[in-house]
């Protein structure tokens, strides 16, 4: 009985121990939270922020990111979201690239693989420049399709889709649509019995 409770406490104690690595040098605290660590420390999310540590040790960079991502992304820090939609940043190939302005992804929002979001593009007339940085924002459960790309001061409204591939040049703020194309455009309007045609 004895040696069951003080295994039980070096359990705990070895838990909260980890728990406060992560937390005091790497992360905040709410992004180790939320249904990506409910179960406890095999859960996916100590999975990803063990990879992001040993990634960060060896190469120095993503040091300025306060939540766990993956070695296969390109993420700034200045990215607003919910620690349950944690998953978006543990892919490969996405670029988050909130320059002088700030990406805002709506709670439930799926971000595929190789997708780029921008907030600030190359001055033409001098390439080593960026025009002043515009925000990003995307609604609630929205899905951004594989290999699509968001221009700076795009505004998607709840429940957009993004089709694979296309390039998002103006706002969608009404939301519950359907989008693709290069330039993106409304191909469908979503309503609760389904998809239906515009």
């Amino acid at each position: 009985m004895i040696i069951k409770l003080l295994i039980k406490r070096v359990y705990y104690f070895h838990k909260w121990l980890y728990v406060q690595f992560f937390k005091g040098f790497f992360y905040e605290k709410k992004y180790l939270s939320g249904r990506w660590f409910d179960n406890g420390m095999c859960s996916i999310g100590w999975i990803w922020a063990a990879r992001d540590i040993h990634y960060r040790l060896k190469t120095l960079q993503h040091t300025n990111i306060h939540w766990p991502v993956s070695p296969n992304i390109n993420c700034s820090e200045h990215i607003i979201f919910d620690p349950d939609d944690l998953n978006n940043f543990n892919g490969k190939g996405n670029y988050f690239q909130a320059f002088e302005a700030w990406i805002i992804i709506g709670k439930g929002t799926y971000i595929a693989p190789n997708v780029g979001i921008i907030t600030s593009n190359h001055k033409f007339s001098d390439l080593g420049k960026h025009e002043s940085g515009k925000d990003v924002i995307l609604g609630e459960k929205c899905w951004i399709g594989m290999n699509s790309v968001i221009l700076p001061g795009v505004i998607l409204g709840d429940n957009t889709v993004v089709g694979a591939g296309s390039i998002v040049t103006k706002s969608f703020p009404e939301g519950n649509c359907v989008i693709c194309g290069n330039p993106a455009k409304i191909i469908k309007n979503i309503y609760n019995s389904g998809f239906s045609d515009c």
